[in-house]
């Protein structure tokens, strides 16, 4: 038996067969992929009939997409479809072939590996992403050169692989995908995205062995080729990190309980469906959830969400050559808004910028982007983009109860600015005789500025919601994606706590409602305190709704819109954590 150990992804646990996917740099041999046994012209024409092979492949992966998960992730695919048209990759692979003594598939695997590891070099992470996009597209048209099929799942199986690329994900029957193991990968990858969306268990950053032997076989370093793992069984927990390849008759047991145990406390927590979120002191805490995608919904609803309190718009953006149109952003708004029937959806206005960058908005280069020219500073320098977004959002508002905010608000002429522009879309949408309504608006406080002026901010919007992630970083001054700072980024420190206080208390004291929809609103440790601050709404990943209602339903905390000893419950924060 080998145990192995990674990163959780997506959480579940189970067992089964291994299917090891490997790369087409990975299945071509050194010499086979070197040498050229054909002309230059016979090359060529290799070449370009397993290009136009792969286009429709991907086009059939487009509607795939669309039909089993949704347009959202349809776009992913639709990159991969332009980059087969980007004379950037195609004429250099033809360049390549043309210098001859090197055969298509190896001249488009080394064109490929080329311009994605310039990708990887890039300062910009979205960009970063598009290496994956590049290893995927020139591996499929290397695949189809060398007449090889694309995998298929004869069992329900475990997928292993060193990264899974996206079309690989959907083009895989999921009905029998039990989980997947990669050696790469991030949180926020293709491949985490689509296994989140599929909800099915995923561990990413795994120590994958390069042999496999009597004593189990050890974990591959970061230059050694994964052995094939196809055939072995394999038990994950990707609840702990933890798998184990060719488990013993006591740890496949135990993957079993665990298991009976994850499905048991899931069935449990929907039995918490229709329930309200509740207080034994009597307050009453909304649970909402964070989508970043349309097709997100199903999930909010399969957990009793009673709302969306933070629905990530930019993911609209991304991924594409040019911004959305009016017409896009409408029916996505008015979708999201019908499918939640009445209940509240709120719109988090374009957050571009920082780490989530395009390049069609031309943004100079930045020492340090976080601190930049993002989000509602982009909006507010670039009004006619903000105007199109904000008619879809005041169109959609007539098919439901839609609200929106602004983010990055750090002082009070940034909001009036804004509030002038939805005014003239307002006045233009009434003029044309359009359907519209006016949405509640409100802002994101996640920067010490906009907290020490929620006071005054509090008397020209309709609510607050906290984004604790940003509001952290830029009061203990540390990079939220800086892994080495560890414990110096501390959302638990004791003056981002002081700051919550504040933003809550003088939100009540304006009367208007605060929440929270950064990553801290789902922390156990926390729930009571949020309480006694007087939140009235706590928004996580939807998977989170439950666990989240149910430490609501049972804290014995009491709600003091401005707490008499907030010391107090920082202190017992404080003992909790030690």
């Amino acid at each position: 038996m080998y145990q192995g150990r990674g990163r959780c992804a997506c959480a579940g646990i189970t067992y089964g067969k291994i299917v090891h996917i490997k790369s087409a740099a990975d299945s071509a041999s050194d010499n086979s992929a070197c040498q050229c046994a054909l002309s230059v012209e016979e090359e060529l024409s290799r070449f370009e009939q397993a290009l136009e092979v792969a286009k429709a492949e991907i086009d059939e992966l487009i509607e795939k997409a669309q039909s089993d998960i949704g347009a959202e992730q349809a776009e992913i695919f639709e990159i991969h479809r332009m980059m087969l048209d980007d004379p950037d990759i195609c004429d250099n692979i033809s360049d390549r072939i043309k210098q001859g003594g090197i055969s298509a598939d190896a001249a488009t695997l080394a064109v490929g590996a080329e311009q994605a590891a310039e990708f990887a070099q890039l300062d910009d992470d979205y960009m970063k992403e598009r290496a994956a996009d590049i290893k995927d597209i020139t591996s499929r048209i290397a695949r189809i050169i060398r007449g090889e099929q694309s995998i298929t799942l004869i069992e329900s199986s475990v997928i292993i692989a060193d990264d899974l690329q996206p079309s690989q994900t959907v083009a895989l029957d999921r009905n029998k995908i039990l989980g997947f193991v990669l050696r790469h990968g991030t949180q926020n990858s293709h491949a985490s995205i689509l296994a989140r969306t599929m909800n099915i268990p995923l561990i990413i950053n795994a120590n994958l062995p390069s042999t496999l032997d009597a004593d189990g076989g050890k974990a591959a370093a970061a230059d050694e080729a994964v052995c094939d793992l196809s055939g072995h069984s394999i038990a994950v927990n990707a609840v702990t990190g933890d798998y184990y390849i060719d488990p013993d008759t006591e740890t496949l047991e135990q993957i079993k309980l665990a298991k009976d145990k994850f499905d048991q406390e899931r069935m449990r927590q929907l039995g918490l469906c229709g329930l309200p979120g509740v207080s034994k002191q009597g307050h009453r805490v909304l649970t909402f959830a964070n989508i970043g995608q349309v097709d997100d919904v199903e999930q909010v609803l399969e957990n009793d969400g009673e709302g969306i309190g933070l629905f990530r718009s930019e993911f609209l953006y991304l991924g594409r050559s040019e911004p959305p149109s009016e017409e896009e952003q409408f029916k996505a708004y008015a979708k999201v808004a019908s499918t939640m029937n009445g209940k509240t959806v709120i719109i988090r206005t374009l957050d571009i910028g920082a780490d989530k960058k395009v390049d069609y908005f031309n943004l100079p280069a930045e020492e340090n982007p976080a601190m930049g020219m993002r989000a509602l500073r982009i909006c507010l320098t670039q009004p006619e983009i903000f105007k199109t977004q904000l008619r879809a959002i005041y169109r959609a508002a007539a098919r439901g109860n839609i609200a929106m905010m602004f983010p990055m608000v750090t002082r009070l002429k940034e909001v009036e600015q804004a509030k002038a522009i939805c005014a003239e879309v307002e006045t233009e949408l009434k003029q044309e005789g359009a359907e519209y309504a006016v949405p509640k608006i409100g802002i994101m406080i996640e920067t010490p500025a906009a907290a020490i002026l929620s006071g005054e901010l509090a008397k020209h919007v309709d609510f607050f919601s906290v984004g604790t992630n940003d509001l952290t970083q830029y009061t203990t001054a540390c990079d939220r994606q800086n892994q080495n700072l560890g414990d110096f980024y501390d959302p638990h420190h004791e003056a981002v706590l002081e700051l919550l206080r504040q933003i809550a208390a003088n939100a009540h004291a304006a009367g208007i409602p605060a929440g929270i929809c950064g990553e801290l609103a789902a922390d156990p440790e926390l729930t009571d305190l949020f309480i006694e601050m007087g939140f009235d709404e706590l928004s996580v990943s939807p998977g989170a709704i439950l666990a989240l209602r149910e430490r609501i339903r049972n804290s014995e905390a009491a709600c003091h819109n401005e707490l008499q000893n907030p010391r107090v419950s920082l202190e017992a924060v404080k003992l909790k954590r030690h």
